[in-house]
């Protein structure tokens, strides 16, 4: 039995669509917690010792995000750190805007001897820029400068501003044209949907549909409210969102990852595809979503390609962190062995305990001993 042959039932892909990753983050009363700390891991329980006795600059960086001439949107806002040009660190924002750059862990809590080669500490980020990633606007940037420990962590604000010259949006023109009473049913839900009362954040938003059938925004967030409970209810408003305004990008996300629960995959290949027409920077969950489609539509070399894009603007693994495992099933199928390992290794480095870490304990053990084999 040929090598490829034999690693073909030892890795699976995994497709964790975006309603799951939202779900692992909701709370008792449904309402995703985007607190940034929070989802990095880190927080009063994270063990700091080693960061801080190797520490020079800041253990920590925080900051706020701002748009110009208008209120923030509901969904968070990537923020990036670039470093001569490339994605050093990545995060998101609170719901009002705040962003936190802080230590992870240095050592693995699956692989206890391991560590995550890709592991940045933020005293390593002083000297490169802080910028926010939001589909239909320019970001102003700031520079980390904090030299020391004892320094102000507060790296400063970053401003959006509304670029008239780009092909989708993560604002809806429909939203601007929406009539009042509309638009005051969505701020009521919007207000609900912060209290963490889902139940009448719905009956507002639905209010606002039946006052204009053509308010984008109103039916996206209505689908991501349904998401989780009643998907097709979700995919239907979804599509009417993109219905309502083809340039309104947010809903495509939610449209691939919908299809790929159901392993549609030509449909999610083509939310994700349309996604990256109106934006063709991408997001790391949306090349991700193309990858797993691409890969199980047999083109593999696409996939990889999108895979790369996923991990090159993902590096902390905070959007899409089954990437790494994605690229694993891809080299291991072509024979790529070392490569296949090398990616699990470091999926393990920032896998929590659990299911999935077990798994991957076994899918490297598996092939490690496929690796010792001769090709036939």
């Amino acid at each position: 039995m040929g090598i490829q042959r034999l690693i073909a039932g030892v890795l699976t892909v995994v497709c964790l669509p975006l309603a799951n990753l939202q779900a692992q983050n909701t709370s008792a009363g449904g309402s995703a917690d985007w607190n940034a700390a929070a989802m990095s891991g880190t927080g009063s329980g994270a063990n700091f010792d080693q960061t801080f006795n190797q520490q020079v600059g800041s253990m920590r960086f925080v900051g706020k995000v701002v748009m110009e001439g208008g209120k923030l949107p509901w969904d968070p806002i990537p923020v990036a750190v670039i470093c001569d040009g490339k994605t050093r660190y990545n995060t998101l924002t609170d719901k009002k805007g705040g962003f936190d750059i802080a230590a992870t862990p240095r050592e693995s809590e699956a692989v206890r001897t391991a560590r995550d080669p890709k592991h940045i500490d933020p005293a390593q980020l002083v000297g490169c820029k802080v910028t926010a990633l939001l589909d239909g606007f320019t970001s102003t940037t700031v520079t980390i400068m904090n030299g020391s420990i004892m320094d102000n962590p507060d790296v400063g604000t970053i401003t959006l501003r509304q670029d008239a010259q780009a092909t989708g949006s993560i604002v809806s023109d429909t939203t601007l044209s929406a009539p009042d009473e509309a638009r005051k049913e969505a701020d009521k839900a919007r207000s609900d949907e912060a209290d963490k009362n889902p139940g009448s954040a719905r009956r507002h938003l639905e209010k606002a549909v039946s006052i204009d059938p053509q308010f984008a925004e109103a039916w996206y967030q209505l689908g991501k409210l349904e998401e989780l409970d009643k998907p097709q209810d979700a995919l239907s408003a979804f599509v009417k969102a993109t219905a309502a305004d083809p340039k309104f990008v947010p809903p495509y996300e939610h449209i691939a990852a919908l299809a790929g629960t159901e392993k549609k995959w030509q449909e999610m290949a083509n939310a994700a595809n349309h996604a990256l027409q109106l934006n063709p920077a991408g997001t790391p969950q949306i090349w991700y979503f193309s990858a797993v489609a691409n890969y199980n539509l047999g083109k593999r070399s696409v996939a990889e390609t999108a895979a790369l894009s996923a991990l090159s603007l993902d590096p902390s693994h905070k959007v899409a962190p089954n990437t790494e495992q994605l690229l694993a099933v891809i080299l291991a199928g072509r024979g790529d062995v070392k490569g296949a390992l090398e990616h699990l290794r470091n999926c393990l480095t920032y896998t929590p305990p659990g299911p999935n870490a077990d798994q991957m304990k076994q899918q490297v053990a598996q092939l490690e001993k496929a690796a010792k084999q001769p090709a036939k």
